[in-house]
């Protein structure tokens, strides 16, 4: 009696290497079909020696890497020409944000995204932990996840903005002020569940003031700066501090959204993982980074969407700047709200139009993505094709060196050591239906 084999291999003609950033030629990668991991990589001298078997996936002819890794996604928001966050987070149902959530990870899991940094639910409270463990269950397909819940917020500044101080209106943030209260706000995050801290360094925190239109258009930006309301700093030195020591208690890392130099620095100091955006720090921001090893998300598809032209153009050399400097990187789009899920890899292209190599870009978006979710710390090793690592593995239709495309032509993806997609379809998202019942039994499927 023949058993199953517990291992299948899948042969590669071209595959890239994130942790040396190279394309390596005639490589077959051994997957453990239980563990979802990959448990042996070989090379073969040439394609006569290669053997496939049943169950065995040929992917020569296709260019195969790691999948890729979204540091800064929102999975519970779609894009605000469909309707702006306040509309989202304050009349969107709870079950309308979850189904869209589940349809946002199919649809990046399809585009090749197989690792997801989601922070901050806007508006879900800590769901996003729920449906992560709904994921690593099996009963939802979707990018692996690891979550905040809950961002951090002080007191009277990253909420739903309103007139109508009558009105009640959802809460976005976990509000804290203090030493103590960032203390207890922490420990909370890490009571839900999450798996990274986020605060929010600076904000508009005084829009109050200058009010926007009574009828804003739908697709407004969500944070581009003006003199009338810029950013500003939230929390002092000594709550940053505490921020980031509390999280160092539970293992856990630390994301800040920043947009201007001084709250960057004051970040930085703190100790922080991963600064977000800083779509206006400096020069000194980015050696800060440097020299503390700091992970820089610069997240510029959502500065594209809100703010093209010489802005962004700006935010361009800045990252071209980070890079040439040694600034770690990752590759986060701010996904969700300004660009949908499944277009990720648009970040990866706008960092190559920023100056950045094709290979760079890559391992900034696996390696570095892997880095921003706690390294080791995460619980999981991801974002390269290695042993011991788990089977994510994908692969492209062009060669991302030659075709500027590239990035989404994606034909297959593997997750855990499971196919999601294979010659350019979706495959396993449906379990077949059961067979029918034999005649003259008893048992009736339902």
């Amino acid at each position: 009696m023949s058993s199953e084999s517990s291992t299948f291999t899948v042969h590669t003609s071209l595959l890239f290497d994130s942790k040396t950033k190279s394309f390596v030629k005639d490589t077959s990668i051994v997957v453990d079909k239980a563990q979802g991991i990959i448990a042996d990589i070989y090379k073969r001298k040439d394609d006569e020696e290669i053997s496939v078997r049943a169950g065995d996936i040929d992917l020569r002819g296709k260019v195969v890497m790691p999948g890729f890794v979204d540091a800064h996604a929102h999975v519970f928001l779609h894009p605000y020409d469909e309707a702006s966050s306040t509309v989202q987070e304050r009349d969107e149902s709870i079950v309308e944000r979850v189904v869209r959530a589940t349809n946002h990870l199919r649809l990046a899991l399809l585009s090749g995204f197989t690792t997801y940094r989601d922070l901050g639910t806007e508006g879900m409270r800590s769901f996003d932990a729920n449906l992560r463990d709904c994921v690593n269950r099996g009963l939802v397909p979707g990018p692996r996840l690891f979550v905040a819940t809950e961002c951090l917020a002080s007191t009277g500044s990253y909420e739903v903005r309103h007139e109508n101080v009558m009105a009640t209106m959802p809460r976005i943030a976990d509000v804290c002020d203090g030493v103590a209260e960032v203390r207890r706000a922490v420990r909370r995050r890490v009571g839900d569940g999450a798996d990274v801290i986020k605060f929010y360094a600076d904000y508009r925190r005084k829009i109050m003031r200058f009010p926007p239109p009574l009828v804003p258009p739908r697709d407004a930006p969500p944070f581009v700066m003006t003199g009338l309301n810029p950013a500003v700093t939230m929390f002092s030195q000594e709550e940053m501090d505490a921020i980031v020591e509390e999280a160092r208690l539970a293992d856990l890392p630390v994301a800040a959204h920043t947009t201007v130099t001084k709250s960057a620095l004051m970040a930085i100091k703190a100790g922080v993982d991963s600064i977000e955006h800083c779509n206006e720090g400096n020069d000194q921001v980015l050696r800060e980074m440097r020299r503390q090893g700091t992970i820089y998300v610069p997240t510029l598809s959502v500065i594209k969407k809100s703010a093209d032209g010489p802005y962004f153009e700006d935010c361009l050399r800045r990252v071209k700047k980070a890079y040439d400097l040694g600034v770690r990187l990752a590759v986060g789009g701010d996904t969700g709200g300004p660009i949908p899920h499944g277009e990720g890899a648009l970040e990866m292209e706008l960092m190559i139009t920023a100056g950045l190599p094709v290979v760079d870009v890559l391992e900034a978006c696996m390696v570095g993505g892997w880095e921003s979710c706690g390294k080791e710390k995460s619980g999981f090793l991801f974002g390269a094709v290695a042993k011991g690592y788990r089977a994510d593995i994908i692969a492209l239709a062009a060669d991302p060196r030659e075709d500027a495309g590239a990035l989404r032509k994606v034909d297959f993806v593997m997750k855990d050591g499971r196919v999601w997609k294979q010659d350019g379809h979706p495959v396993g998202f449906v379990e077949e239906p059961p067979r029918a019942a034999a005649d003259g039994s008893d048992w009736v499927h339902v």
